[in-house]
């Protein structure tokens, strides 16, 4: 336990005490004042009843004591596909069977690496909530993999929407790979076994990451009938914030939603993060446009760079410095070991040991001047940015005669596709997958949904340590934040209890000195009488 924390349970502690013994003390002063041996009082002059005690009308039942609620326990079950849907995976049967792993090469690619060779398992996720949830786990990393699956029957784009959603937890964090899935386009040709990153997608969707940029992927391609070109449709950059969702290391449920309108939705958790429309919100820049205003200037001469410290001109050697003097000296009482073979262990030599004659003089060996620093440093260089002479602007298509151009009102009649797959290359493994799902109905994802990522996220809720264990984790990391809690936390809770139990002892003293006053002057009321019934 650090020092912080000791600190501030030993003061609440003795706080309580404090208030226990001065509850404690009034307690004890209120009995003294109906203590029996100090009033003569018999229990008929009170017209009690044999079994009534004089305080029993005092006593007040205590509080019941509340146990804390049970965490709940969530059990798992399979989901199961209902309604329409043309694709349906939660690897529950614990096989991969269905699912095609790629054997082929990847072109304009070393040797090495150019091999799909990345290994994938089913298995429960590392650090499962759900026991007997299973799910598909990328396990190599460096590796380029690929594994698909045939659709039900091929999905067509016509007049109904397609839902695609599955779920991602990167148990290991993510350095830099892809989590997407693509949809391929349905072609007589089309070779799971062969499956590499050319295969025609119709559509790619899905997190990626590498270094900072934090990405959620959705391409379509979209093929122009006058020329048979194929271009790749780019979704506008989501405004949210997707940080977390690849680093908490939790389940998250990807869904993206194409409406036969052209509108389009991206969900992450069941939360919009991105919307817009096929025919407004994608964007085919060109990979060459330069969108850079300034660059640095490549004419620009390099300044001479100053040396951050230089040797201080004015010093002065002290006196009685010894120059010919070596700071360390073998030590003259040193002996060869007998066991020191020269052959083997080469020429012995003494230990250094600090020179004596260095003790009583201001320094040995060779002066020299102290190093400060040089006020003509101007810190690294670095060339001045000028006007980019190559900027374009921010690119938008130009409007211009073009002979391939043709009118698209309906990008969501896209090229039909009849399996889904994951070609990915990671620096990370153990990239869990579960639950995909392929249909052309809402209600129906949103069940599924609810009988599987649902689940998974009640469970690891339940599983959270509670706000005071969180906030004990953060300050053993950060020991500064105990000054935090000692003022936000500590301090209104030790006034509060300071308060309450003040207030207590006060209404109970005078509640007390009220009832005691009343009952004793009713017993010499009685005495009385019984003296003057007596006398007379």
């Amino acid at each position: 336990m650090s020092g912080g924390r000791l600190v501030v349970l030993l003061s609440l502690g003795l706080l309580c005490l404090s208030l226990s013994r001065g509850v404690s003390a009034q307690t004890d002063e209120e009995e003294d004042i109906l203590d029996p041996n100090d009033v003569d009082i018999e229990d008929e002059d009170l017209d009690l009843a044999p079994d009534q005690d004089l305080d029993q009308d005092e006593e007040e039942p205590g509080p019941t004591e509340t146990k804390a609620p049970p965490v709940p326990k969530v059990t798992y079950k399979a989901p199961e596909p209902r309604g329409e849907h043309y694709f349906a995976e939660s690897f529950d049967r614990d096989t991969l069977d269905g699912w095609v792993m790629s054997i082929a090469k990847k072109e304009d690619t070393d040797e090495d690496i150019a091999k799909y060779d990345g290994k994938w398992a089913v298995e429960e996720m590392r650090d499962s909530k759900l026991p007997g949830d299973k799910g598909l786990v990328l396990k190599s990393r460096a590796k380029h993999h690929a594994i698909s699956a045939q659709l039900l029957r091929p999905f067509a784009f016509t007049t109904k929407p397609l839902i695609v959603q599955y779920e991602v937890n990167f148990q290991s964090g993510i350095d830099c790979g892809g989590a997407y899935v693509k949809l391929l386009t349905q072609t007589p040709d089309l070779d799971l076994a062969q499956f590499v990153d050319k295969t025609p997608y119709t559509i790619m969707f899905g997190p990626d990451k590498c270094g900072e940029d934090y990405k959620l992927h959705f391409i379509f391609r979209h093929k122009n009938p006058k020329t048979g070109e194929v271009e790749e449709k780019h979704a506008k950059k989501p405004d949210a914030d997707l940080r977390t969702y690849y680093t908490d290391k939790k389940t998250h449920l990807y869904t993206l939603v194409l409406n036969p309108d052209n509108s389009f939705e991206v969900l992450v958790d069941q939360t919009v993060v991105n919307s817009g429309n096929l025919l407004t919100d994608m964007t085919p820049a060109p990979e060459d446009w330069d969108e850079r205003a300034k660059v640095q200037d490549p004419d620009a001469a390099k300044d001479e760079d100053a040396p951050a410290q230089i040797a201080d001109e004015a010093a002065v050697k002290p006196e009685g410095w010894l120059d010919d003097e070596p700071e360390y000296i073998g030590d003259p009482d040193a002996l060869k070991p007998d066991d020191w073979d020269e052959d083997m262990d080469g020429e012995w030599e003494a230990p250094q040991v600090p020179n004596p004659k260095c003790e009583s003089a201001p320094g040995c060996g060779e002066w020299k001047r102290p190093m400060v620093d040089n006020p003509n440093y101007k810190g690294k260089w670095k060339p001045p940015m000028i006007d980019n002479p190559n900027y374009q602007g921010v690119w938008k298509p130009r409007k211009i005669p073009n002979p391939a151009f043709f009118e698209d009102l309906q990008p969501f009649r896209m090229s039909a596709f009849n399996a889904v797959g994951l070609e990915l290359w990671s620096m990370t493994s153990d990239i869990f997958f579960d639950n995909f799902f392929i249909t052309d109905d809402r209600n129906t994802a949103d069940r599924w949904a609810t009988e599987g990522w649902a689940l998974k996220k009640s469970a690891e809720s339940a599983a959270e340590p509670g706000l005071a264990t969180q906030m004990l984790s953060a300050a053993e990391e950060r020991p500064w934040l105990w000054v935090v809690y000692v003022l936000t936390v500590a301090l209104p809770v030790v006034l509060i209890i300071v308060f309450c139990c003040t207030g207590k002892v006060f209404r109970t003293t005078l509640s007390c000195s009220s009832r005691s006053q009343t009952r004793i002057r009713d017993i010499i009321g009685k005495k009385k009488e019984q003296a003057v019934s007596r006398v007379g």
